[in-house]
């Protein structure tokens, strides 16, 4: 049966993040928050446990998820170059609601659906989830729904939806970001001296302050 902590209670915190870790840790799934909605969350490295993250949603494969890391060194290890743009955006972004999808270190040894060699990153502006990220490295998280329904703003509503196929569950209250998701972004082609940029779902980032970082650019639809 899944766990329920209430992490505005210091006790429960401190538990709720001990089992949670191990539950990361053992291939399970666990619910936290992020500055945007709640998310479901897997370690990214096991393929096991993000193919649960996958069925526990009612997604395929060619649905890859995020990735959630706990800082900028991180993206250098996880990308398979950190070009000048890529800094750019992680220095005006991060922590914060935008997801960048960009190449992936060729050397990684992990399965996160169909990416044709891409990653999505982002660094959330969230406390709780930011603490576990450091314990447990990268986390595959996507939003703690069932697909087709609305990303929860509480792990109360994602435990209506996700019931027992999540381990524990991190209650931290209502979602800071109000039901409004990262934006998402294909980098993968933008270059030093301006190149491509696509915005694949606008969310928490408008297009002009992507605009006013990367003025070189041209936003493709």
């Amino acid at each position: 049966m899944a766990e329920v902590f209430d992490c505005s209670d210091s006790s429960q915190l401190l538990t709720g993040t001990r089992t949670a870790r191990r539950a990361i840790g053992s291939g399970q799934l666990v619910v936290l928050p992020t500055d945007t909605v709640y998310g479901v969350a897997a370690d990214a490295f096991s393929p096991e446990a993000v193919q649960r993250l996958l069925d526990a949603k009612g997604r395929g494969r060619q649905s890859p998820p995020p990735v959630l890391i706990p800082n900028t060194a991180t993206l250098a290890a996880l990308a398979a170059e950190v070009t000048e743009p890529l800094t750019a955006l992680a220095e005006a972004f991060w922590p914060g609601p935008l997801t960048i999808i960009t190449r992936a270190n060729p050397s990684l040894s992990w399965d996160l659906g169909d990416t044709g060699g891409t990653v999505a990153l982002r660094i959330p502006n969230q406390p709780l989830a930011l603490e576990l990220l450091q314990e447990t490295g990268p986390l595959a998280v996507s939003s703690a729904n069932l697909t087709g329904q609305p990303a929860a703003q509480s792990a109360a509503a994602a435990h209506e939806m996700l019931g027992d196929s999540v381990e524990v569950y991190l209650e931290a209250g209502q979602a800071a970001g109000g039901g409004v998701a990262s934006t998402i972004i294909d980098a993968t082609r933008l270059t030093a001296e301006g190149g491509e940029l696509r915005i694949l779902r606008e969310g928490g980032v408008s297009r002009q302050a992507l605009a006013e970082v990367l003025p070189q650019a041209v936003f493709a639809d």
